[in-house]
């Protein structure tokens, strides 16, 4: 049988009312959000309430995502789904730290408090933007980059789609410019140019506060954006890793196809959304992909009935 992971997703999922069934129905999910609001007062209202502007700010969408991830974790955990590995999508992947015990909690949000402060100012310092490129492979998407002075390709997500930050001035003649290869462009909402030397200012803001944190080796593999391999056991590489991941690209099909070679073929979403079930179906239709929130649905609706409910991939 193969291998179980967790996936956390990243900046991008967040929505109003996220993680709000889980909060109500899951004591373990609960106890999670309680925890997290004592120590940033706050989170639970952007989380199930906003206002949508609020929630969206980078300083807010964090810290939020970040709870909503490790509640789910632990309902998940709480009804016996046994996990063998984790990835997470940018910020997810500091969730990651926090679920295979290389971080605390504690640490964990002061960490991604600063990580979404920080690369708010980034983004603020220069007039950056991000767009999807759809049905262009890799190769071609990075010869259209280099076609403009700062333009980077950063999110490998899945085969024929691959997110670039540039400036926004660009934008329209990148869209153009990409419509005119044959392929496909999409501007997105996200507020600045992640993932991409637009973000060096966060990691500069960041490089101090990082040796605040205490990094312990993890008790379940956690595999990187960095290099799509678990992450390293020395706490000043994993410092090193989760530096180097704001400024630097995605490389999230390498890691699952990684992940495949390593004996994993279920994949479970634990977070806002479901787009990485998307790329997931992208790279192998044939794995198998839930999301956290249907099978603890599942868990209740066999627990009312008054029947046993074990996790069947």
């Amino acid at each position: 049988m193969g291998k179980i992971a967790v996936l956390f997703p990243g900046q991008g999922s967040q929505f109003i009312g996220m993680g709000k069934s889980l909060y109500e129905q899951s004591p373990a999910a609960k106890k999670v959000f309680d925890q997290i609001e004592s120590l940033r007062v706050g989170t639970l209202k952007q989380c199930f309430e906003g206002p949508l502007e609020e929630l969206n700010k980078t300083c807010n969408t964090q810290p939020c995502i970040f709870a909503v991830e490790l509640a789910a974790l632990e309902a998940l955990r709480a009804i016996g789904v046994a996990i063998q590995g984790l990835a997470g999508f940018s910020l997810g992947e500091v969730t990651g730290l926090v679920a295979a015990d290389m971080l605390s909690l504690e640490d964990g949000l002061k960490f991604v408090k600063k990580r979404g402060q920080a690369m708010e100012q980034a983004a603020g310092k220069t007039d950056a933007a991000m767009v999807v490129v759809l049905r262009r492979n890799n190769t071609q998407v990075e010869a259209l980059c280099s076609e403009f002075s700062q333009c980077y390709p950063v999110n490998y997500n899945c085969p024929g789609q691959l997110v670039v930050s540039l400036l926004k001035c660009d934008v329209a003649a990148f869209v153009k410019r990409v419509k005119d290869s044959g392929g496909r462009a999409i501007p997105l909402s996200l507020p600045g140019g992640f993932h991409s030397p637009f973000m060096t200012y966060a990691t500069k803001i960041l490089e101090k506060d990082i040796f605040e944190l205490t990094f312990s080796k993890g008790f379940i593999p956690l595999y990187s954006n960095v290099d799509a391999t678990p992450y390293p056991e020395s706490p000043l590489a994993i410092r090193s890793n989760i530096l180097y991941q704001i400024n630097h690209p995605v490389q999230w099909e390498k890691t699952i196809r990684r992940m495949i070679d390593d004996g994993f073929t279920t994949f479970i979403e634990c977070g806002p959304g479901t787009t990485l079930g998307g790329f997931i179906k992208k790279i192998n239709p044939a794995l198998a992909y839930y999301h956290c929130e249907l099978i603890f649905k599942d868990y209740i609706e066999a627990k009312d009935a008054g029947k046993d409910w074990s996790f069947k991939c």
